[in-house]
């Protein structure tokens, strides 16, 4: 089959910033903000780094890769489909971003019949091998496949190596039959995510997920001395509607040996505060700073449906 590919990487940007830390959170804050922001992405050649799902880009050898499609701008006035920051030393996806709304929504699902790498990278800046096969491990999406229905290309390009990483079937997939039967964790906490999709037009769930990378004390092993299979896997959930903002971060280490189905998510919620403490990544840094404060130091579970 082929497929076109529609301004996959615009561009990649080669960028270096310092590391500044954000802070507070609160269930809902209808404040417009001050205007002021210290810690936002500087926008250069991409004017997507701005958006609200972006986190703080990393200093060093990476590029943000934000793929967009030709379909109708309904969905998205810039078109973007999701951004992945890569880490080119690592040859490793540290997190996608995206947004979550009505608009995307469809009946485009699994497209593709495998992974591939996305050569507008520089070659000597991903694996010419899939190392996920007979590792053990599964390619986990990232920006889920599920999360981009609106249009054929939109999920195809979901099925990029960029947007893998390395999970345990027991953390990432699912067995409906049989005595081992359950729904791992990432699936349960990807399908609340799901159910967070607003309705009106003029509310965004804004998304970041990686694992980790960085951190030896946050890595299982590198497949065959290579490929890293973070320990810890995390998302960030901003919601912007007409009260105002709300975030909520989860944080799971990923096991082989338990569903852990009967676990309530509530276990795995943690601050943005606390996530970006445990990560390292400075979340919604394109907020105003007050609203960022504001909104980034506790959850609101029932604000969230979360007991």
């Amino acid at each position: 089959m082929t497929i076109k590919k529609y301004l996959l990487l615009l561009p990649a940007l080669l960028m270096a910033f310092s590391f500044a830390a954000c802070s507070d959170d609160d269930d809902n804050n209808s404040q417009a903000g001050n205007g002021e922001n210290t810690n936002r992405n500087i926008v250069t050649d991409e004017p997507a780094v701005a958006r609200l799902e972006f986190p703080r880009l990393k200093d060093g050898n990476n590029v943000v890769i934000v793929y967009r499609t030709d379909d109708n701008r309904s969905y998205d006035s810039d078109r973007v489909n999701y951004s992945v920051e890569w880490d080119c030393d690592k040859k490793s996806q540290r997190w996608s971003c995206y947004q979550m709304h009505e608009g995307y929504n469809g009946s485009y699902s699994r497209v593709a019949d495998g992974y591939m790498n996305d050569t507008s990278l520089p070659q000597d800046s991903y694996w010419s091998e899939d190392y996920y096969y007979g590792s053990g491990y599964e390619h986990g999406h990232i920006c889920p496949n599920a999360d981009r229905k609106y249009s054929h290309d939109a999920n195809y390009q979901t099925f990029y190596l960029t947007n893998m990483q390395p999970q345990y079937h027991k953390f990432n997939g699912y067995t409906s039959s049989g005595a081992d039967r359950g729904e791992g964790l990432w699936v349960r906490m990807e399908n609340q995510i799901r159910t967070w999709t607003p309705r009106a037009k003029t509310d965004t769930l804004y998304v970041c997920k990686g694992g980790t990378i960085d951190n030896e004390e946050q890595i299982i092993e590198r497949i065959r001395g290579r490929l890293i299979v973070p320990k810890y896997f995390f998302m960030a959930c901003l919601m912007k509607n007409d009260m105002g903002y709300r975030a909520i971060g989860f944080w799971a280490e990923q096991k082989s040996n338990d569903w852990r189905d009967d676990d309530p998510l509530s276990m795995y919620t943690v601050t943005i505060d606390r996530l970006e403490e445990l990560t390292g990544i400075d979340f919604f840094c394109n907020l105003p700073d007050d609203i960022e404060n504001s909104v980034e130091s506790k959850v609101a579970l029932k604000a969230w449906g979360l007991d």
